[in-house]
């Protein structure tokens, strides 16, 4: 089994990264695990208490969790993986059945902060975009698809994204094995990482 852990900031194009390297491996052999499925359990806090959780800091994660989870399955156990959802910032009651595979790919903003969770990734790859082109991105996903206001999201990201990614996520470049720029479709980097899971699942 090989575990990858995929880190940058927000909109900085993760999931286009892990589409373009898993586009070429078995369907059956990968599968993703997003650290936005982690985010601790809130049920005890009413929805005004929620969304003034700074959910960009390391603390908002249940890490835990995500270490047990991944220990489970390099042992060869299926997992229930929360579903998250976004638009009542809790956990739904609902869960994923989550079966080992042959490559593990767990992506996340934060998930090179936790010492323990870092550890366990064979690969750490980390993807960098600029910061005006991560906001554009930001703006456009949670609008769409997260029910945000212009102005909440603009907030937030002023509040909390910004110094967030400054404090915590930036300074996880160094613990990088390789840094993707993704302001360009970066086929040598992606042809870089499939060579190098061919080669360890070989």
């Amino acid at each position: 089994m090989l575990i990858i852990g995929i880190a940058g900031g927000t909109g900085s194009g993760k999931t286009t990264v892990v589409d373009q390297i898993i586009s070429e491996l078995p369907e059956d052999e990968v599968c993703v695990i997003s650290q936005d499925s982690y985010y601790r359990d809130t049920s005890h806090l009413s929805f005004e208490e929620r969304i003034k959780i700074n959910f960009d800091h390391p603390k908002a994660i249940d890490f835990e969790l995500l270490e047990t989870h991944l220990q489970a399955l390099r042992k060869g156990n299926a997992i229930e993986q929360p579903v998250y959802s976004f638009v009542e910032h809790n956990r739904t009651n609902e869960t994923i059945t989550t079966y080992p595979k042959k490559v593990i790919i767990v992506e996340g903003i934060l998930i090179l902060t936790h010492p323990e969770v870092r550890a366990m990734f064979d690969i750490k790859l980390y993807v960098h975009a600029d910061s005006d082109e991560r906001l554009i991105r930001r703006l456009k996903r949670d609008i769409a698809e997260r029910g945000r206001d212009l102005n909440e999201v603009l907030n937030r990201y002023q509040s909390t994204l910004k110094p967030m990614h400054q404090e915590f996520i930036e300074p996880t470049k160094e613990y990088a094995d390789i840094i993707i720029p993704t302001n360009r479709y970066n086929t040598v980097a992606v042809k870089l990482i499939r060579s190098i899971i061919h080669q360890r699942l070989s």
